[in-house]
């Protein structure tokens, strides 16, 4: 019998596949970490309805979001070089096009992508927090900073922690498109390994369990993520006080479970404003 599937090549082209992880896990890190930086500004700007900014901001989300990433990824390896000739023309500089990396390219249209995802998941969960419990924040006399770190944000984290994990492992598996510009990252060496040998099959299988793994990795980070973000829940002998309680008060209460002062001994009587 023909030997049509060997284990021996899935395990060679797994350490081979593995050696370029750090290639995919840095266009993925940095990908990430500029879109939640963008992404937060663009939520601003399409919650404070700024004018001008906030049509281009919506027409901006409608363009990443009805294109494939491999699209954008063509746009920016192909389209910036020729921005640059343009501002070298008309600029009179002299930017050496040739000696950008190709990994910059990848990681401006993968960034590009993920701040119009990250856009719309911070814009839901900034929203999601409950006005009354700002209302009555500032009535015990927070400042907007202390609204915006002790009450708007961690609960916005918590809501948006899921979704953003999702989008961080479709972003890991999108990397594998980045061979488009000219990027040898993990599915690039797959290729590369099935051409020389032609056991294609081997090398897509070795390369899928790469990616299983990793995604298994990162969902139980997010998990332990969300447990240390998430506000624990009250004790049941509490629950029926708690029910008693004005607005102001819970506000009170929930301020001084997030912030750690309110110790062991803390109970819903102690909340009085």
């Amino acid at each position: 019998m023909p030997n049509l599937f060997d284990l021996s090549v899935v395990y060679s082209d797994f350490w081979s596949i593995l050696r370029y992880l750090p290639v995919s896990l840095k266009l993925a890190v940095f990908a990430m970490v500029l879109g939640l930086f963008f992404g937060f500004f663009i939520a601003v700007i399409r919650m404070k309805n700024v004018k001008i900014l906030k049509p281009l901001s919506t027409f901006y989300i409608s363009i990443v979001r009805g294109t494939p990433i491999i699209v954008q990824l063509y746009v920016s390896y192909f389209g910036i070089p020729i921005l640059l000739k343009y501002i070298n023309y008309w600029n009179g500089t002299n930017i050496q096009i040739a000696t950008i990396p190709p990994i910059i390219y990848a990681i401006v249209a993968l960034s590009l992508n993920q701040a119009a995802l990250h856009a719309v998941t911070i814009q839901a969960a900034l929203q999601a927090v409950s006005r009354g419990e700002i209302e009555a924040a500032s009535a015990i006399g927070m400042t907007h900073a202390q609204r915006m770190f002790r009450i708007i944000i961690p609960e916005a984290v918590e809501l948006a922690l899921p979704s953003l994990g999702n989008t961080l492992i479709g972003l890991i598996k999108g990397t594998s498109l980045a061979f488009s510009c000219g990027i040898i990252e993990m599915t690039a060496q797959g290729k590369i390994l099935a051409g020389g040998t032609y056991r294609f099959f081997e090398a897509y299988v070795a390369l899928a369990i790469i990616y299983w793994l990793v995604t298994i990795i990162i969902e139980r980070i997010i998990k332990k993520i969300l447990e240390l973000v998430r506000v624990p829940d009250a004790p049941k002998s509490q629950l029926s006080t708690e029910k008693k309680l004005t607005l102001v008060q819970k506000v009170r209460l929930l301020f001084l479970r997030n912030s750690s002062l309110a110790g062991n001994g803390y109970s819903a009587e102690g909340a009085n404003v």
